[in-house]
């Protein structure tokens, strides 16, 4: 019998970009090959993002000018869940603080509210997206108005970035200083919200989409609300120790070292009398204690440990972690 690709089993993909594709202007090694590997074997490809900074246009450019396939309308973008959640909730021409960049005041006008940048212009919503220019001033603006009872929508609220660099402040810092000064807390338009993972597979026509990200609490949480099934992949913030721990809502079904993975078999996981094996290596767990048999470097021994640990805690709503007893024979 034939073994068939993970990626196989589904027919679309919906990818995060930052800590998937691209760690800031540059691509993850093997990611653009992986995604081109696609359009060979008739699977949708959607993007999914919460970086509200640029419009999905742009994005899309940067994808095509790493290598990437992408269309302006693969991209799905928490800048424009935003301006829908936005246009439902207020009358049009409204007057909407941007507290972000060009791109998300875009998005505002295409959907017929009308974006200023001041408390003097008598905003009735603020709406506030990532824009690595933001300043005191801004979030001070953005500040005044939600104080005065404005509606308060965050595109997303990822408290970190991956840069070349390492991890850098997200758009959920700045929310957390706007937050922090009014004692208000906003809507969340994007991700882990399901309406944007349902709003790409619509747009793919998918029934068997699957959402891989980098992050649990936005990525693998939204997919998951989504009811699609999640992949993780390493090559971001999330790694194998914080998956391991993850809450049962943030727990993948798949986990894999990068995009490539994708077009490899996926190993079984199999247990007998308490016993979790994958490949060569196996996980068993007593008390707060997971036990196991294997290399720390092989995911297939923390595929296994998760196996394990999620049996034995199935319902958690706090991350939890287990203590680990490495054994190599």
């Amino acid at each position: 019998m034939t073994e068939v690709s993970l990626i196989s089993l589904f027919d679309a993909l919906l990818a995060d970009l930052d800590g998937v594709v691209y760690a800031g202007p540059h691509a993850i090694p093997g990611a653009v090959e992986s995604l081109q590997q696609l359009a060979g074997l008739d699977i949708g490809l959607g993007y999914v993002t919460n970086n509200a900074s640029r419009t999905p246009a742009q994005v899309a450019a940067h994808l095509r000018e790493l290598g990437a396939p992408a269309e302006d309308g693969q991209v799905v973008s928490s800048s424009q869940a935003a301006a829908d959640l936005l246009s439902s909730m207020l009358p049009p021409g409204a007057r909407v603080l941007i507290t972000g960049s060009p791109a998300l005041a875009q998005e505002i006008e295409l959907v017929g509210l009308t974006p200023v940048s001041s408390q003097d212009e008598d905003p009735v919503a603020v709406v506030q997206g990532f824009n690595p220019g933001i300043g005191w001033k801004e979030l001070a603006e953005a500040a005044y108005v939600v104080s005065a009872g404005a509606l308060w929508v965050a595109t997303n609220t990822d408290m970190s970035i991956p840069q070349p660099r390492g991890m850098a402040p997200g758009n959920g810092t700045l929310v957390a200083a706007v937050s922090a000064a009014t004692g208000q807390t906003p809507l969340v338009a994007g991700k882990p919200e399901a309406p944007l993972f349902h709003a790409a597979a619509k747009r793919l026509a998918a029934d068997r989409p699957l959402v891989v990200g980098d992050r649990l609490d936005t990525d693998i949480l939204g997919g998951n609300n989504a009811g699609f099934a999640t992949v993780a992949v390493l090559t971001g913030v999330d790694n194998t120790n914080t998956i391991l721990a993850a809450r049962t809502a943030e727990r993948p079904v798949y986990i894999i070292n990068e995009l490539s993975d994708l077009h490899r078999p996926y190993p079984a996981v199999d247990h007998v009398d308490g016993t979790y094996r994958c490949g060569d290596a196996s996980a068993q767990v007593n008390g707060d204690t997971v036990s196991i048999r294997g290399r720390e470097n092989d995911l297939d021994a923390w595929r296994a440990a998760c196996a394990a640990w999620w049996a034995a805690v199935p319902e958690t709503a706090e991350a939890r972690a287990p203590k680990l007893e490495w054994r190599t024979q």
